[in-house]
């Protein structure tokens, strides 16, 4: 299981990584773009991750891992539910998630 508290700390501890608001949700951004956001309500989180990677994760745990079930999941946007996913597992999609989004130098 990961806390919002746990959530908060590791995507705050990317470079030049910022927290602001996203409609009803919390979002985590690097230069302006979304790498991360949190569902309050239904407790978990929303990744970016490459089809690749989305892949990987959801055919390791689909009742973990899961594409958002429209367009935005076809781009490699994925839920992950906190209560159930690892901290090791969730920090190393979250990393691959920054990565994505990050500036490349």
């Amino acid at each position: 299981m990961v806390s919002f508290e746990n959530f908060r700390k590791l995507s705050l501890s990317f470079p030049n990584a910022a927290e602001e608001p996203h409609f009803e949700k919390t979002s985590f951004r690097v230069n302006k773009k979304i790498f991360a956001t949190f569902d309050e309500k239904n407790n978990h989180a929303v990744l970016k991750l490459t089809e690749i990677d989305q892949s990987v994760f959801c055919a390791s745990s689909e009742k973990i891992f899961y594409p958002i079930p429209n367009k935005w999941g076809k781009q490699g946007w994925t839920i992950v539910e906190l209560e159930r996913v690892r901290p090791e597992m969730f920090e190393d999609a979250l990393k691959l998630s920054y990565q994505n989004v990050a500036p490349k130098k």
